[in-house]
Parts: C-alpha cells; structure tokens; sequence
C-alpha cells in the first residue's frame, strides 16, 4: 500500500508540473487551454461536504454537481436531474435523474473507469451531511426541515426522493448548495479523510494534483454530459490551475504581468490606480483588463445586539429602538460608497433582503437615508439631546472594514454620538458575535441560495447564532417568516417577506451599510466570462484565446 501511494503521489505531481507548464500556453506555444486564478486564503479542502466559504465552494463547483442549480436569472434550473414532482401536501420532492451522468475516472474504480451516477449516490451524499461522524458544517441546511426517520430514499436508480417534516418553499435552493453535492461513494469510503484530497464527482472538471500551498491543477472531464445549443460538449477549456499567494497585492501584480487571468475583488491599495469614483475602469487600464461587475447577494451591516437580558444590553444605550434609529438616519451611505468604494455597491437604504433577490423592492420596503436633522431629534426623544449623558459606544470591526467604521463614527460625532472603533481579528469577532459578547459590530451576509429566507433568518428568534447573531426577538416578525417559507405561490411569498424584512428594519437591530457588487478584473482573452450574483465562479462556457 505505501509503494502504491508514493507511486500514485509522485504520477500525480509529474502530472501537476505538465499542467503547470501547459498553464503558460502564451510563452511556450503549447495550445491547451488553462485559466489560471489564485486563492489567496487557501483551499481548506475539496470535499463538498466542506464547501462552507467562497474558497472552497470555487473547486467544489468545478468538480461536482448537484440535483438543481441556479441560473444568471436567479432561477432554479435542473442539473443531475432533469426534472422534478412535488406532492400536494408539499412535503414530498419526487427527482428524475440524468441517465448520462458518470463519475470521473478514478483508481476506485475497477479498471479505474468512472461508472453512472445513480439515486443511492445522491442518498450517500446527503445523508453524509448530516452524519454527526462526518461533523459538516453544513448539517444545518436540513436541520428542522427534512424528515427525521428516513429523509432520503432511492425509489430505483433513476428516482430520487426527499421527504420534508414540513412545507418548506426555499428546499430547492438548498439543494443547489455546493454541500448538497454528489460524490463517489467508493472513493469517499476508500480515501476516508483524505477525500479532502482526491475527490471524486461527476463535474465539468476532476482533480489531478494538489501541492498545497503551491498550486492545485484540475483537467477537463472528457465524459461531462453538458453540451451548448450547437451539441459541442462542455468544457470548451482544458483545466483550471490554482496558485495560492498569501497576498492580494502579489495577486493584482500577477495579474498585471499576465501570470493570471481573473482577480476577485481589488486590493484597496490599487482600487484608486485602477478605477475612477464611479466606479469604471480608468482609460490607461483599458485594453490591459477588463472590468466585471454585478450584483451580489451580499449585504453589508453593522450589527446590535438587542437580548435586553444580556448584561451589554442592560446599561446601554444601543437597547433603546430610537438611538439604533438615530445611527441608521446619522451617516451618508451614498458619500461613504462613493469616496471609500468607488462607487461599487448601492446604499442600503431599503430592508435587509439585499438588491438582486426577486423580492426585493425598495419602493415597498422603506430604511434609513442620510437626515442627521432627524437623528438628532430621536437621540433627544430617547433622552439623549446632541449626545448628552449618551456613554461612549465600542464599534467592533476588522480591519479591512476599519476605514468604513471610522467614517461612520466620524459622520455620527455631528449628532453628539461618541463612537470608539476597535479592530480585532477575523476569528475573534466570530466567536464574540457568536457568544453575544459584542453589542455594536461588523458583520456581512452573504447569500447561501437566492431566496430572501436565507436573510430574514437572521432574525428569527428560534435561530440561535449563527445565525441570528443579534438576539433579535419579535412575534409579529416571526410569525410572517414562518407564514413565508411555506408559502408556494411566488407573488404572496414575497408579500411575506416584505412585511417581515419592513418589521425588522423599523425595529433596527442592524444597521445596513451597502448591496454589493461582483468586483473582479479580467484578461482580455479570456471570452464568456460573466460572474454572477452568487459569485460562483462559472467556468463551463468560456473560451481562452491566443494572444
């Protein structure tokens, strides 16, 4: 076995160094096809049931699929299966599956050839989340939801069936979620832990080499069953090589020389050098790069914590509604994007739902715009004229988002608001948010599906936090989320959570800074590309072209 796997480890990094070489097509005239972007967080792993980050959510889509996925438009579109029943009672979700879907090929395997994908996998993949011996970090997504006794069966091998405790509208965007996956079974039961590394699935990609902090390098799958409209077999591209610079600026720097060919986001010291206030490319940058952006499911807030049992609750002046009113009234929102993001992000002046999702509508949910005139009258009603008597308020914040801390307690100093920003480390604004141990706080949402239901659970008082990292509690709230979730009809599920995202935000237990935008800069051959408001990084349909 260990000269099996030393054999298996050196074949794979010859591989990985061949692909390497073929990565660099402009230079040595070799005509593969290989987009090059780097991950500068690290890869944790490859296993789906580990996808619980844009960095290894990236990977996973390349190298797995999943029952249904969502398309450009937001909507649930079919993936392994082509289509699905649901039973009156709404409880019952009947799949039919693909019948030219196969895993990649693998050692697992006899004559290592991937076999069909069949329904016992999709059973073994999702009743893996929720083994508490896996230990996922996305057993979450099923807790409450799906059926206790015996929530997934194979009815035959080309039927699938998920069974619900109770009516669940968003379930189908749960199943969308890279966690939700399929897998191999053989390899997962063959590799154990080290699935992390040699994953097994059916997607547009497989693994070839990892050499962790050096690079990871996937090849096309030459069985892939996708085609485009003209019946030309998906991917157009040969592979993906991932490097992993710890650093954003090296990022922008490879970029720029042309070692990659895609950056997410922008290191802030280059944002100035690269795009104008309103947020386009300059013209010197023209023709070198090409900018993309688009909506993303992500908001940006500051966080309260409102528990009035909570012993930072008690003596503060956060736990009267007024004075969280007054920050959300006391600052410019459109002055902070424009001078501090150049412009990429719509202030959030609507609910907490962000724009992008199909219930958002900002002429029905009404927030909060810059009018310090009535800030200043609230912070006098809650007892607090121009800030007298009001003890100084702890901002906590990281420090990427400590220049938006500092401008906003700038801005609120105008209506006698003292604000001290203290910038601690990523992980340990987690745990202290997680704990209820910060009262004001940054905090981000990204969306996990495209339903509305994934942000007004932030503030569902029977979820602990994560999610509902505020303690927010409110019945007439709650009793409109839950109206909405098992609501079928489109149209009056939005009503719903309209209503429940208004209830909220008059209530404000957050502060809402900005809807993001996708940022990403990319080279000019590369053709097809558009990123997405999941910010799923899409590679099946773009083209490289030669220099």
């Amino acid at each position: 076995m260990k000269m099996t796997r030393q054999y298996h480890y050196r074949l794979s990094f010859l591989l990985f160094l061949c692909i390497c070489v073929a990565g660099c097509s402009d230079k040595t005239g070799d005509q593969r096809k290989i987009f090059r972007y780097n991950e500068y967080t690290g890869i944790a792993s490859l296993d789906p049931a580990f996808a619980k980050n844009q960095s290894t959510m990236w990977p996973a889509h390349q190298l797995f699929n999943t029952l249904v996925e969502v398309d450009d438009s937001l909507n649930i579109k079919p993936s392994l299966a082509t289509h699905w029943e649901i039973s009156d009672d709404k409880l019952t979700y009947t799949f039919y599956l693909r019948q030219d879907v196969r895993f990649h090929d693998d050692p697992v395997f006899p004559g290592s050839r991937g076999r069909k994908m069949i329904a016992s996998d999709v059973v073994f993949s999702l009743n893996r989340i929720l083994d508490p011996a896996v230990a996922s970090p996305g057993a979450w997504i099923f807790n409450g939801k799906a059926d206790t006794l015996r929530p997934f069966t194979a009815l035959n091998d080309s039927v699938f069936r998920l069974k619900l405790l109770r009516p669940y509208q968003p379930v189908l965007g749960i199943l969308s979620m890279q966690y939700c996956s399929v897998v191999a079974p053989e390899a997962v039961k063959h590799y154990g832990v080290d699935f992390r590394s040699h994953p097994v699935g059916t997607g547009p990609f497989q693994f070839v080499a990892w050499e962790e902090g050096q690079g990871l390098v996937f090849k096309k799958n030459p069985d892939y069953f996708e085609t485009d409209s003209a019946g030309n077999r998906l991917p157009y591209i040969d592979g993906i090589k991932i490097s992993f610079k710890d650093s954003r600026a090296t990022e922008f720097l490879l970029l720029r020389q042309g070692h990659l060919d895609f950056v997410n986001e922008l290191d802030p010291s280059f944002k100035d050098e690269v795009l104008t206030k309103k947020g386009t490319l300059k013209k010197e940058w023209e023709g070198k790069l090409v900018l993309k952006t688009n909506p993303y499911l992500n908001i940006e807030y500051l966080g309260i914590l409102v528990n009035s049992s909570n012993e930072l609750v008690k003596h503060s002046p956060l736990r009267f509604k007024k004075v969280r009113q007054a920050i959300n009234y006391g600052f410019d929102r459109h002055k902070m994007i424009l001078y501090l993001r150049n412009s990429l992000g719509t202030p959030a002046e609507s609910g907490f739902v962000p724009k992008g999702l199909p219930s958002f509508n900002d002429s029905i949910v009404k927030g909060y715009r810059y009018d310090p005139e009535k800030a200043a009258v609230l912070l006098k009603e809650a007892g607090f004229p121009n800030g007298r008597g009001m003890p100084v308020i702890k901002l906590l914040t990281i420090s990427v988002y400590a220049d938006f801390a500092n401008f906003i307690a700038k801005q609120l100093e105008g209506i006698g608001m003292k604000i001290q920003v203290e910038v601690v480390q990523k992980a340990l604004l987690f745990e202290m948010t997680a704990s209820s141990r910060a009262a004001f706080f940054r905090g981000g949402w990204i969306a996990d599906y495209p339903d509305a239901e994934n942000y007004l659970s932030v503030f569902y008082s029977k979820n602990p936090a994560p999610p509902n990292y505020t303690r927010y509690k409110n019945p007439a709230f709650d009793a409109a989320f839950e109206a909405a979730i098992k609501e079928t009809n489109d149209s009056l599920r939005y009503i719903l959570y309209r209503k429940a995202d208004q209830l909220a935000i008059d209530d404000a237990p957050v502060v809402p800074l900005w809807y993001d935008k996708v940022i990403q800069l990319v080279q000019p051959n590369i053709k097809g590309y558009q990123p997405n408001a999941l910010n799923l990084l899409e590679l099946r349909r773009i083209k490289i072209e030669d220099r």
